[in-house]
């Protein structure tokens, strides 16, 4: 075999170099991120490295392409409309905003926009966690207009974490009232454990609340809540050290489920 090419592509958000043959037929491809040579015949093995020698950094495995897992032919089957992985923190409140920008900031803040940075900060935080056998799922849509903000998935179990704006405001809990500053309290607690009720509905899978604060200046709680979890944003990082819960195998089939719409228009 000879005059193989080597041309880049991004597949399934990796970024592959694939080695053709001169009639555009693929012969192997080079995962970056895993390290792996993924050989469609052994016979062709010694030409591809060839091909491949200036691209390859660090050591490499070579073999046949590893044969998916369940989960993982469940992602590839699924309708890209049905596929909730790509959501972004805030997706709801994006889609909400750009069709309907409300009144000039200058006139009155509108407090999506508020909603909305609590849920990019509170984001951001879980989405530095991925890796490590743990998942975040944004915007979890709930029949009835409701949804969940987050869903982390890991080795520590499965949480429904909702973010609240809180930028330098005092905060009060009372069980099961949360009072942010100056305004009116409401029974916040109460939803977040119908909604962590409503996902393990969903999951067949425990889902245990989480109520992320974005920023709080003074956090006062009166008595430790039911069942719910009370953090910081900057707290995010200590979910992950919990353990011991979920095999990977179950997590990555729970995320599978987890990230298909289908999965919540029953609850």
């Amino acid at each position: 075999m000879s005059a193989l090419r080597v041309v880049p592509a991004v597949r399934h958000g990796r970024e592959r170099l694939y080695v053709r043959r001169p009639d555009g037929g693929n012969v192997a491809w080079y995962d970056r991120e895993t390290g792996r040579v993924n050989l469609l015949g052994e016979d062709s093995r010694d030409d591809v490295l060839e091909a491949l020698k200036p691209f390859l950094t660090g050591p490499v495995t070579v073999g046949p392409p590893p044969v998916p897992t369940p989960a993982e032919l469940a992602r590839l089957t699924l309708h890209p409309d049905d596929d909730l992985a790509p959501n972004r923190p805030g997706e709801a409140l994006l889609v909400a905003l750009d069709r309907d920008p409300g009144p000039a900031r200058w006139l009155r803040p509108d407090p999506r926009r508020r909603a909305l940075a609590a849920e990019q900060a509170v984001g951001q935080a879980l989405d530095a966690l991925e890796g490590a056998g743990w998942h975040t799922l944004h915007s979890v849509p709930l029949p009835g207009g409701d949804r969940i903000h987050h869903l982390l998935l890991g080795p520590g179990g499965l949480f429904a974490v909702h973010a609240l704006y809180a930028r330098k405001s005092r905060i009060l809990v009372a069980d099961p009232m949360v009072t942010v500053g100056r305004r009116e309290a409401e029974p916040l607690l109460r939803r977040l454990r119908a909604e962590a009720d409503r996902a393990s509905y969903a999951l067949t899978a425990e889902v245990r609340p989480v109520l992320a604060l974005a920023g709080p200046a003074e956090v006062t709680v009166t008595a430790a809540p039911r069942a719910v979890r009370i953090v910081q944003d900057t707290e995010l990082t200590g979910l992950v050290r919990l353990g011991g819960v979920l095999k990977p195998a179950d997590v990555e089939a729970l995320h599978g489920m987890a990230r298909d719409r289908t999965t919540w228009g029953r609850v």
